[in-house]
Parts: C-alpha cells; structure tokens; sequence
C-alpha cells in the first residue's frame, strides 16, 4: 500500500468539477484507492464519498492505493488536485 499527502491547489469554485474529474481519472486504475482527511476516509472512485470530504483550496489530503498500478494512480490523483506537480 502506497500513501501520499497532497494540497488541493483547486480554487473552490471549481472543485465540483474537479471532484467530477478526479472521480473518473481514479476509476482508471485497478488499485483499491481511499481520500482520507481527519478521521474521514472515502472511496476516491465514490462522487458521494468525495463530495462528503468537503474539499477546499489549500486543503491537505491523504491518498492511498493498494494494486499493481498504485504508484501511476497516486501520481495522476495529485496532478488533478494540484496541477502545478
């Protein structure tokens, strides 16, 4: 398993696509892959889930993928969030 903590370098008013966005890019990959902030940990495949989070700028972000493509999968999830990596 794999972990990598990443800021949300998104403005807020564009989060809801982002969240659209990061949804598909995460069903690209095989690997098992959570979003975790605090004591809240959600399926990064699951609009729901991620929506739950309540993202926003400068937020910080726990990433973990569990599978053959884990490393490739955490890699694209944080240039979606911050596109600046």
């Amino acid at each position: 398993m794999l972990r990598k903590t990443v800021i949300v370098h998104i403005p807020n008013e564009h989060l809801n696509n982002t969240a659209t966005f990061f949804i598909k890019k995460a069903n690209e990959f095989s690997s098992h892959i959570t979003v975790s902030r605090a004591n809240n940990s959600v399926n990064a495949k699951s609009l729901l889930g991620l929506l739950s989070m309540q993202l926003e700028y400068g937020m910080s972000l726990d990433l973990t993928a569990d599978g053959s493509d884990a490393e490739e999968a955490l890699a694209a999830l944080e240039q979606v969030l911050n596109p600046a990596v």
